[in-house]
């Protein structure tokens, strides 16, 4: 059974500590949110979760499966099952999506993927995210909107079907016809596979789309609160004063360090093609 299990995580940003002890654990077909004001480290475990180099694990485990997670490059990681849907998808000028998803499904296989099973369930994937036909044959996401950089990378999560999904704020800048393709396609994908799913959302709209079971908050680097789906509904509806009333906490001022742009899995993509990053 797919588990993910975190203890006392401590994560750094050049030598700024985000992360301050935080302890998870997602089971095979469970959906997570992961709430907080922002600034508070919501993008920073997900990203340490999926091994961003600028993200400092200095204490603490992460497992899944039994398998030390920290110990894995990132392209091990996504061969184990885990996936990233970034808050801040880059451009990768140069390679094609498709080229891109074909290496990345290959890395994933013994044997590669036919050209005609890969067209197939490329054409199907577009069509489940009502994405331009010609989305193929783009650079990826060279040039695309706001809302396309965040469809193309429930393209990729539909045509790689890992077991754990990430979910980083993949909602904003969709519209509310976007919202319903996203969340129905992630809907669809867990029904299919019972994949597991952390998500960070602001938006009540689509966490009521993914329905997540478990709530967890985040303050100051901490999980200072858990609960089920409904937590996630009382939050948006009172937002965190109360959380900070009911459990003495004062808010820091203060932000987030920012994520550059880095794609997590750039190197592993050029080795795939030959290319050296």
């Amino acid at each position: 059974m797919n588990n993910l299990k975190i203890e006392n995580l401590h994560v750094s940003v050049e030598d700024k500590e985000i992360l301050k002890g935080v302890d998870l654990c997602v089971n095979a077909g469970e959906i997570h949110a992961l709430m907080g004001p922002n600034g508070n480290g919501k993008s920073t475990l997900l990203a340490a979760i999926m091994g961003h180099p600028k993200y400092k694990v200095t204490e603490g485990t992460i497992y899944y499966n039994d398998q030390d997670v920290l110990a894995m490059a990132v392209d091990e990681r996504s061969r184990a099952g885990l996936f990233l849907a970034m808050q801040y998808p880059q451009e990768i000028p140069g390679v094609t999506n498709s080229d891109f998803l074909r290496a990345a499904m290959n890395a994933r296989r013994e044997k590669p993927v036919s050209l005609f099973t890969f067209i197939k369930a490329m054409e199907k994937t577009i069509a489940d995210l009502e994405m331009k036909e010609d989305l193929a044959h783009r650079f990826l996401n060279e040039g695309f909107s706001g809302g396309e950089k965040k469809r193309n990378e429930i393209v990729q999560m539909e045509m790689l079907k890992p077991t754990l999904s990430m979910l980083d704020e993949v909602d904003s800048g969709l519209d509310v016809d976007a919202i319903r393709i996203v969340g129905n396609a992630i809907n669809k994908l867990r029904d299919e596979t019972n994949m597991s799913i952390i998500v960070v959302s602001h938006y009540q709209r689509f966490l009521e789309l993914v329905r997540p079971q478990y709530t967890h908050v985040l303050v100051d680097g901490r999980i200072v609160m858990e609960g089920d789906g409904d937590l996630a509904g009382k939050i948006d509806s009172e937002g965190y004063d109360w959380i900070y009333k009911e459990l003495n906490i004062q808010p820091a001022a203060k932000e987030e360090a920012r994520k550059q742009a880095v794609s997590l899995g750039a190197c592993a993509v050029n080795r795939s093609l030959g290319r050296e990053g």
